[in-house]
């Protein structure tokens, strides 16, 4: 997907920006920026993705993403009800200047930012402690804003509580042509989700044909328009699923699966568990 570059709107008075998001929605488009980016949801139902991953989105999740790495978090507007709440800091590697990040002593944060290319999934304990900091963060003024950065980045960096989350193949693709087809499309797919979706209607979205909208989504996605949509619908399934409160079936049927059978394989397909099973792993997680 060709993502759109989207500027950071960082005061005269800061060196980084962080902002708390509240609202119904995130407010943004599939874009990426030149600053590293740390988003910790404290609220929030849908999915973000990553370069090339998709994934549902829960409080507590926290993603340190790199540097021009296309990205968006997604709120699902199937819950009109739902809120957004997260922190997001943006920041350069060079905020403190090019001679700081230089330092041998840097060397760590460093690699950490490198690694940060493909994006990373902060979990464990690591993810309690960045959490608590960010908190702090938000918070401070002055100096303190900047020593809770850097804590923030000495915790990550030497950490192995780190997964990374777009795939080792991932190049990223940031030209801005096309970012208005796209959006199109990924706002018709998420309005008509539970829908069924058809490619010719999608591609008329797109103002092209059934066969050149196959391959202009393939390669702005790395993923067929099926897969697309299903990977969609898992990730409302699994939050339908973490919620405790419906049927399988009935959540089957609401995240725009036809029968029981073909949610339960794609189910297993993407997570390498049964509904079923997420659902009692989840629930043993959570006590």
């Amino acid at each position: 997907m060709k993502a759109v570059l989207e500027p950071t709107p960082r005061a005269q008075w800061e060196s980084f920006h962080c902002e708390v998001v509240r609202g119904t929605s995130y407010n943004a488009m599939w874009h990426f920026h030149p600053e590293v980016q740390l988003t910790l949801v404290l609220e929030s139902r849908g999915h973000r993705m990553v370069g090339n991953n998709i994934s549902p989105l829960h409080p507590g999740d926290l993603v340190l993403v790199g540097s021009n790495l296309p990205h968006v978090w997604h709120q699902d507007a199937a819950y009109k009800r739902g809120k957004v709440h997260a922190i997001v800091v943006r920041f350069l590697d060079t905020f403190l200047g090019r001679e700081f990040i230089e330092k041998p002593e840097l060397e760590p944060v460093r690699q950490l930012l490198r690694r940060a290319a493909r994006g990373l999934q902060v979990t464990g304990r690591t993810r309690e402690l960045v959490a608590e900091r960010l908190h702090r963060l938000a918070a401070a003024s002055g100096l303190n804003r900047i020593v809770e950065l850097l804590g923030i980045l000495e915790v990550l960096a030497a950490s192995r509580d780190l997964k990374p989350v777009a795939s080792a193949g991932f190049v990223p693709s940031v030209a801005h042509a096309d970012q208005d087809r796209m959006q199109r499309v990924c706002s018709f797919i998420n309005t008509h989700l539970t829908e069924s979706i058809d490619r010719d209607r999608v591609a008329a979205e797109a103002h092209l044909s059934a066969g050149a909208f196959s391959r202009f989504f393939k390669l702005r996605t790395g993923k067929t328009l099926p897969e697309y949509v299903n990977a969609l619908r898992i990730g409302r399934a699994c939050e339908a699923l973490a919620e405790d409160k419906w049927k399988i079936t009935d959540i089957a049927m609401e995240c725009g699966f036809r029968n029981l059978a073909n949610f339960n394989r794609h189910f297993r397909a993407l997570t390498k568990l049964s509904p079923r099973d997420y659902r009692q792993r989840f629930r043993e997680t959570a006590t």
